[in-house]
C-alpha cells in the first residue's frame, strides 16, 4: 500500500518533470530570456504556485535540467577507467566507451539544448565538468607536456566531436561513434600529404 509520503514524492517528481519538459519544448521555439514562468506552467498544465514550490526562477529550473545531465555525462566519461588502477588507453575496447550511449539516451534533451540560445552555457558546463574529472582522475605520464593544456586540448576535441554528432541529428549510430573515437585516440601519423594548390612564381 502506498504511503502518503510516497504519493507526495511521486507528485513532486511528476510536476518537476512536466516543468522541465515544458521549458525544453519552449526553448525550441524562442530564446530563454523571452520565456515566462506563465508560459512554462501553462504548457506543463500546472499553476505558478506549483512552480514556485519547486523553483525560485526559471534559471533554477534550467539548472535542475543541467545538473543531473552533467553528472551522468561525467559518469559516462569515467566508465572505461572507473574500476582500474592503470588505464591502458591503447587497449581500450570500443564497447567500453559510454559517453555516446549517454548522449543518445538523452538525445531529446541535448537536441533541445543545442538548438537553443543556452548552448554556450551547456557547452561550458560540459567542458568544465569533463576537464575537472580528467584533471582529478587521470595522471598522464606526459613528460614535458603541460598536464592542464593536454586535458584542455583533449576535452575540446571530444566536446567538438560530440557537438557535431548532436547537431547532425545523430547522423551515425552509437557503435560507429565509439569505433571512430578509438581510431582517433590511437591514430598517430608521422606525416600527412598536403593538397594546397600553389601557383608557380613568375
Amino acid at each position: 500500500m502506498q504511503t502518503s509520503k510516497n504519493m507526495t514524492d511521486r507528485r513532486i517528481i511528476r510536476s518537476k518533470e512536466a516543468l522541465k519538459q515544458a521549458l525544453l519544448s519552449l526553448l525550441s521555439q524562442k530564446s530563454f530570456s523571452s520565456i515566462s514562468i506563465t508560459e512554462i506552467v501553462e504548457l506543463a498544465n500546472y499553476n505558478r504556485g506549483t512552480f514556485y514550490t519547486h523553483y525560485d526562477n526559471k534559471e533554477a529550473l534550467l539548472d535542475d535540467i543541467l545538473t543531473p545531465l552533467m553528472e551522468e555525462l561525467v559518469a559516462s566519461y569515467r566508465a572505461p577507467y572507473g574500476e582500474v588502477d592503470v588505464f591502458h588507453i591503447d587497449e581500450l575496447p570500443a564497447n567500453a566507451v559510454k559517453i555516446f550511449d549517454h548522449i543518445h539516451l538523452n538525445a531529446d534533451v541535448y537536441t533541445a539544448l543545442f538548438k537553443s540560445d543556452v548552448l554556450p552555457l551547456v557547452r561550458d558546463k560540459m567542458f568544465s565538468a569533463l576537464k575537472h574529472i580528467a584533471m582529478e582522475d587521470l595522471d598522464y605520464p606526459s613528460g614535458e607536456l603541460n598536464h592542464e593544456l593536454l586535458v584542455i586540448y583533449n576535452m575540446h576535441a571530444l566536446i567538438g566531436l560530440v557537438s557535431h554528432w548532436i547537431e547532425s541529428g545523430f547522423q551515425y549510430p552509437v557503435t560507429h561513434m565509439r569505433d571512430q573515437l578509438i581510431l582517433m585516440i590511437n591514430w598517430r601519423p608521422r606525416s600527412v600529404k598536403t593538397q594546397i594548390k600553389r601557383t608557380d612564381k613568375p
